[in-house]
């Protein structure tokens, strides 16, 4: 019985013990802190604010003429455009002792002049070297003789789920901010650009926070903070993206050497290897991206590459799904011979394919001419409002889903039934059918009067980019 209880003592001090110990241990960690390493890291971050004129009309007077009517002609002198200085703010930092600075396009897009804060100081002014709105980066020249404290990219793909990291940025104006979380997932994709591959994180990031760095615990960049998910413009919920050190890196380096991207083209449009078609083709498993089309003399077209095959490997690289593969063939060098493996009738054969260069292609340049093209306005008479074609810009600033098309609602006359839509809303659907452009709605609403339905239906995302029905009552 006494010994019993001599060893209940026992085993109660060893017990008392390791708490003791544990409790010192959480004390000891507890102490630590970012502190040495934000104080190393904040003189590479800056703050960027970039302006622009924005072109405006007003009406002087408290009412608004029908078109068509006589006066609206006499009356137009008073409409006088107005122009005011718009300001957008964002972050970035420096990679080069030059004054060499990265940041979002989307950052700096259509500015007119640009300023960057270092340090919370001292404000320069700064050049665009080179921007690719593709992964939405920028590089920019602070317009100064002066040295520069750079700091260094990591290695991205060694950054792992569960790993601290910390971002410094210029939220809501706030400049200077740090905020500590860690990589909550890799390789997302939520359809912001056309090579998404993010990191995610729990680190505090806001409106501001765009193009700041993402650092690891060694200070290096592993990310470039890009986008949020803020339902309601609530602000930071903890889900942000940042984009990859090593895939920014390459594109960076070339828009500082050239002023322009270089990437590899293979010439196919592909879509998803679904388990039907896997099963067509008796393929063991669900994989690969499968080319629904290849453009004339493109190099893929040169290897021999068909509608319908399936490719699973690209330069001795797995294509896991669709959405691997132009990652893959964007980051290879132009010129390159690369071999690739492909599914067709039921075996793998390989083609060899010398890549060429996107920017090149002839799709590229059609698909460029087209978001740098002026969109017009077109009055939609029967709605009273004016409207244009979405175009890329609008939905990589909006950041809405790539694939988002429709119209801007420009102007909202007086009298218009549209009493629940506002000015930059944009219209997605009418009557359930897919809005593609200005003509196409302008059409579909024509036939709703014609055929004197009365209710019109539409889809559409509102200022906060929140996606919403409404039904609009017809006289």
């Amino acid at each position: 019985m006494i010994t019993n209880y001599k060893r209940l003592i026992n085993f109660s001090l060893v017990l008392v013990l390791l708490i003791f110990n544990s409790t010192q241990s959480h004390s000891k960690n507890s102490n630590n802190s970012f502190a040495d390493l934000a104080e190393k890291l904040m003189p590479s971050v800056v703050n960027i604010s970039s302006t622009q004129t924005i072109k405006t009309s007003s009406n002087p007077f408290p009412f608004q003429f029908p078109p068509g009517s006589p006066f609206e002609d006499m009356f137009k002198e008073f409409n006088r455009p107005s122009e005011r200085k718009a300001t957008a703010l964002g972050s970035g930092f420096i990679i080069d002792k030059k004054g060499i600075v990265v940041t979002n396009n989307h950052v700096i897009q259509g500015a007119e002049d640009i300023f960057v804060s270092v340090n919370g100081s001292q404000e320069y002014k700064a050049k665009v070297l080179g921007t690719d709105p593709y992964m939405d980066l920028a590089v920019l020249k602070i317009e100064s003789e002066n040295i520069f404290k750079p700091v260094n990219f990591g290695d991205s793909d060694k950054a792992r789920v569960g790993d601290w990291v910390i971002a410094i940025g210029n939220p809501f104006g706030f400049g200077g901010t740090v905020t500590a979380g860690i990589i909550s997932s890799r390789n997302r994709d939520i359809g912001l650009t056309r090579y998404d591959d993010f990191i995610q994180t729990d680190a505090s990031i806001n409106q501001g926070n765009s193009g700041g760095p993402l650092f690891d615990l060694n200070g290096r960049v592993i990310g470039i903070n890009t986008a949020i998910i803020a339902p309601g413009s609530s602000g930071s919920i903890g889900i942000g993206f940042a984009i990859p050190a090593n895939p920014a890196s390459k594109v960076i380096d070339q828009l500082i050497k050239f002023g322009e991207t270089k990437r590899g083209w293979l010439g196919v449009r592909i879509q998803e290897v679904t388990k039907e078609i896997a099963d067509l083709e008796k393929l063991e498993k669900q994989e690969g991206a499968l080319v629904a089309s290849v453009s004339e003399n493109s190099p893929a077209d040169k290897a021999g590459i068909k509608a319908g095959d399936i490719i699973l490997e690209f330069d001795s690289k797995r294509v896991d799904t669709m959405r691997t593969l132009p990652k893959l063939v964007a980051t290879t060098k132009v010129g390159k011979k690369v071999n690739v493996k492909i599914w067709r009738n039921g075996k793998i054969i390989s083609k060899r394919v010398l890549i060429g260069r996107l920017e090149s292609s002839n799709e590229f340049k059609s698909e460029n001419k087209k978001e740098t093209e002026t969109s017009e306005f077109v009055e939609i008479k029967s709605l009273n409002i004016l409207v244009r074609d979405l175009n890329k810009d609008d939905i990589l600033k909006r950041k809405l889903p790539k694939n988002t098309t429709g119209v801007v609602v420009t102007k909202i006359n007086q009298g218009s039934p549209l009493m629940f839509v506002s000015e930059n809303d944009i219209i997605v659907e009418a009557q359930k059918k897919k809005i593609l452009n200005s003509k196409q709605f302008s059409k579909l609403i024509d036939g709703v009067f014609n055929k004197k339905e009365k209710t019109l239906y539409l889809a559409i995302y509102n200022s906060s980019n929140q996606r919403s029905y409404i039904t609009v009552k017809l006289n």
